[in-house]
């Protein structure tokens, strides 16, 4: 299983969204959240040069937004 990284804030629905899909579907991850992580937010734009979340890095391929069909495909989930 890839590692799976989501960098989010707690008030964002999409967020909230890709961390219960995540739950639903025993992918374990781990959350950044780059609201209140100066050092996490500055990777996170270095990675991609996004400044929205989520972003989603599933073993070095990014995921920007909650993208269920791209998540279903690149972890391997019907």
């Amino acid at each position: 299983m890839k590692e799976v990284i989501i960098y989010s804030t707690p008030t964002c629905v999409y967020c909230n969204m890709a961390k219960n899909f995540f739950k639903a579907n025993g992918v374990a991850y781990k959350d950044f959240n780059v609201a209140t992580d100066m050092d996490k937010r500055k990777e996170m734009i270095d990675k991609t040069g996004q400044m929205g979340v989520p972003v989603i890095d599933l073993g070095g391929e990014i995921v920007v937004g909650f993208d269920e069909p791209k998540l279903r495909s690149t972890l391997g989930i019907k």
